[in-house]
Order: structure tokens, then sequence, then C-alpha cells
């Protein structure tokens, strides 16, 4: 199936890559107003999740936010890596530091989604 790239996909791309932090979908309709309906903003994510894009992170408060992939190509996603959410000014990021977890002898990792709360460094 062939993905058009449209006006919508764009705008939300354009938005996901200038954001230093990662995002709700509805921070980001609030930010694109009216020219992005919201079922649309939620579409376009998970189709950019889907294709390695962006990546999805459940936070602490039972939100789903959306980080652009900055340090991945096509063929490696390094999303082991955990995410941080300040209390005091809602900042959400990707910490640096690859996470390796050592599991069960026959299990095998594909991905890991880790989360911490508590102070930035501007905040603590």
């Amino acid at each position: 199936m062939i993905k058009r790239n449209t006006k919508a996909k764009q705008l939300i791309l354009e938005s996901l890559k200038n954001t230093k932090s990662a995002v709700s979908q509805e921070t980001l309709q609030k930010e694109l107003g009216e020219s992005v309906d919201r079922a649309t903003i939620y579409r376009v994510l998970n189709s950019f999740c889907d294709d390695g894009i962006v990546h999805k992170i459940l936070s602490d408060d039972g939100k789903f936010y959306f980080a652009f992939c900055v340090n991945c190509s096509e063929k490696v996603h390094k999303h082991n890596h955990f995410h941080f959410r300040c209390l005091q000014c809602g900042k959400i990021e990707c910490l640096p530091n690859e996470v390796e977890i050592k599991l069960p002898k026959g299990y095998k990792s594909v991905n890991f989604n880790g989360f911490i709360s508590g102070y930035c460094s501007n905040c603590s």
C-alpha cells in the first residue's frame, strides 16, 4: 500500500521535529488548531510509529506521548531507553543512555519502555 504525503502529515511531522520533548496528541491538536482534526492526528501518529518515524511513550500519568526519532535510522531503532517526565514543568524527554535488560534464558527482548518521573535539571 502506497502512503500519501498529505498536508496533515507534513504539519504533524514538522511540529514533532521542532519540539524538544515528547508531546501528547492533545498538545499537537492545540498547536495545530483547526488545520488538522483529532482523528487524523491520532491516525497519523500511529502510522508514524509503525513506520519508525516516532516512538510512543506511555507515561506514568496514563497518557501516550510521541517523540520524533532523532538517533534512529530506518534499519536501527534505538528505543531501549528511559523516558523522564518533570513533575514541575511537565516536560517529557528521552534520556540518552540505552538500557540493556538481562532476561532469563530463552527470552529475547525486542523493545523496552521505561519511565521515570521527578524533577528535571532546570526545575530541581
